[in-house]
């Protein structure tokens, strides 16, 4: 039986969604079992107005609870009962096989690494972000944990979101590239210079590509700084609304009738559902001894229940020691 822990007062909504999410997961997962950290009796109250009976659900009390607001550093330590560190702790001690929250992003990143250390060789543990393309989701990385990468931070990021790539994600054979003002090998910063010569010699690396290339595909695993990331993951984020709201703008303006709004409305609907979240549900901290994963903090039972199920895929396909043998045959 695998055992996932879920933060239950993680995210916007709690405890309704994550352990909303849990009961979805472990239905369709027979193989699967949730443990729900938080406050013990808000958790039992919200299980018994969710209607829950079985055995595959425990719940661990951890009293205390990070906001979203908290500083993580502040929150880490002045708060070690709360749902991160002791979810993490579960997990660092082998009581569980990964930890999910939809909680407090800087928290979680700075417990993990805390709490779970670092993979054999990893420079530094990174935070990747799925974003969506022509070809549907690739990987973005990284996107807010090291804002001012080395070049060999940059390198070991590639590698770690390849793997990543292809036995979580599924994707055959993850293309890189290295985020950049230009195609040309001269173009970009010292870093991004240095980190472009250490990954020339990857067969799978195409090069620069511009901020243009994302949305086209032109690679799988798209390599960056965490300033560089965190601006366009939110950007990212914001496409959406936008262009709903403009689209909206262009049917009254041209005085369309209703079928037609309709129409147009169901085709925006489908085109935008590549970049919902809720899908994919969470991302993963690579490089940190263990399967710490985090969603967004809007995140509904559908997006709760779809990262547990990337926590058991990324926890099954055994991408850490992957990732430990790729680097060191580096």
């Amino acid at each position: 039986m695998i055992k996932v822990a879920v933060d239950a007062v993680g995210g916007d909504h709690y405890p309704q969604n994550p352990v909303q999410g849990a009961i979805q997961a472990i239905s369709e997962d027979k193989s699967l079992a949730v443990i729900l950290v938080g406050p013990e009796q808000m958790i039992k109250d919200e299980l018994i107005k969710q209607e829950y009976v079985g055995d595959r659900i425990s719940v661990f009390h951890a009293p205390d609870i990070i906001s979203m607001d908290d500083s993580p550093a502040a929150a880490v330590k002045g708060k070690p009962q709360s749902s991160i560190p002791v979810g993490l702790t579960l997990h660092a001690k082998k009581h569980c096989d990964a930890f999910v929250s939809a909680g407090n992003t800087g928290a979680l990143l700075a417990a993990s690494a805390f709490i779970l250390g670092r993979l054999d060789g990893v420079l530094r543990p990174t935070i990747s972000s799925v974003f969506p393309t022509v070809d549907g989701f690739r990987l973005m990385v990284d996107v807010g944990a090291n804002l001012d990468a080395k070049p060999e931070m940059l390198y070991q990021f590639a590698l770690m979101a390849e793997v990543y790539a292809h036995y979580v994600m599924g994707i055959e054979t993850p293309r890189i590239g290295l985020l950049n003002v230009g195609e040309e090998e001269e173009k970009g910063t010292e870093n991004i210079k240095k980190a472009y010569d250490l990954l020339r010699a990857h067969p799978r690396f195409v090069g620069n590509v511009e901020g243009r290339d994302i949305l086209a595909g032109a690679a799988d695993v798209f390599v960056c700084d965490g300033l560089t990331g965190n601006i366009l993951l939110k950007f990212g984020e914001s496409f959406p609304e936008a262009l709903s709201i403009l689209v909206k703008k262009s049917i009254v303006r041209h005085q369309m009738a209703p079928e037609q709004a309709q129409m147009v409305g169901m085709i925006l609907k489908e085109a935008l559902a590549q970049f919902d979240y809720e899908s994919v549900g969470g991302v993963p901290f690579l490089g940190v001894n263990g399967v710490s994963l985090v969603g967004h903090g809007g995140s509904s039972p559908l997006a709760i229940k779809n990262m547990i199920h990337s926590a058991v895929k990324m926890h099954t396909s055994g991408v850490n020691d992957k990732i430990i043998a790729y680097l060191n045959n580096k």
